[in-house]
């Protein structure tokens, strides 16, 4: 008799977990905190307290949060395409099997946000005030590290379920990273079809929650940015949008991975 998607989710949960246990999944922490640690080197006294270096330092912190949540699950199912194809046809649920995966890297997404904000805020501790737009800025960051991180990863669990090996994988991630990067609105002046698309960057989301966050229009020589009002409207805008585009990854991955017995042997 079949399991229930209930059981199967719970099974392959641990599966996850005796695969970062054997891979040393561990490591995954170790390189957050690093990243983190160099951006935080080289942003300057000015982080959080002046309006072009906290927005500039704001864009580093986005971009090592998309590289981190990516290279979490880039890998992770296409790697195991041939042994998925056999269990699907004894009976495996393809819905299970990509969920417990989410469920699995948003545990990992959530320590690798807290380490960000931590070494974030130990090396800006004079410039962070108490308050954010709702709650304490600490909070706010560290809700905005996750989004950006379990978003980005999410969209590589997306792409490790469409392509049908790792070295495919890792070649479409550099598209995917650039995508993000100059669709950020940060880099270039974005107008008519790519900032239409700019909306679907979670680099867009990140970086105005950073900056809305950081009060930025009240800081000198910051310009009249409405995208970065500092209201709460505004702020929980920028936490929900890329949390719905990773349930549309989800989702979008649970199809393409149901397609698995079509591959070519």
């Amino acid at each position: 008799m079949r399991s229930s998607i209930g059981e199967q989710i719970r099974v392959y949960f641990g599966k996850c977990w005796r695969i970062f246990l054997n891979e040393k999944g561990w490591k995954a922490f170790v390189s957050s905190a690093i990243i983190t640690f160099l951006i935080t080197c080289v942003t300057g006294s000015d982080m959080f307290k002046a309006y072009r270096a906290t927005r500039n330092g704001a864009f580093a912190l986005v971009c090592a949060g998309i590289w981190i949540g990516i290279f979490n699950s880039i890998q992770s199912i296409c790697k195991e395409r041939d042994i998925i194809k056999r269990e699907h046809r004894s009976g495996m649920s393809v819905f299970a099997y990509v969920n417990a995966h989410a469920l699995f890297e948003l545990i990992q997404c959530i320590c690798e946000a807290l380490i960000v904000t931590v070494i974030t805020v130990i090396f800006n501790k004079d410039n962070i005030t108490g308050s954010g737009v709702m709650m304490p800025v600490v909070m706010e960051l560290a809700i905005t590290f996750f989004v950006i991180i379990f978003c980005s990863d999410m969209l590589g669990l997306m792409v490790s379920c469409i392509v049908k090996t790792p070295q495919t994988a890792m070649t479409v991630m550099p598209f995917v990273l650039i995508l993000q990067l100059i669709l950020s609105g940060m880099i270039f002046e974005l107008k008519g079809f790519t900032e239409k698309l700019s909306f679907l960057m979670v680099s867009k989301w990140g970086l105005n929650a950073v900056c809305i966050t950081s009060n930025v229009n009240a800081m000198v020589g910051a310009p009249e940015n409405h995208d970065f009002d500092f209201e709460v409207a505004n702020l929980l805008k920028m936490w929900t949008f890329p949390m719905i585009f990773a349930l549309l990854y989800i989702l979008v991955a649970t199809f393409f991975l149901s397609l698995v017995d079509r591959d070519k042997r």
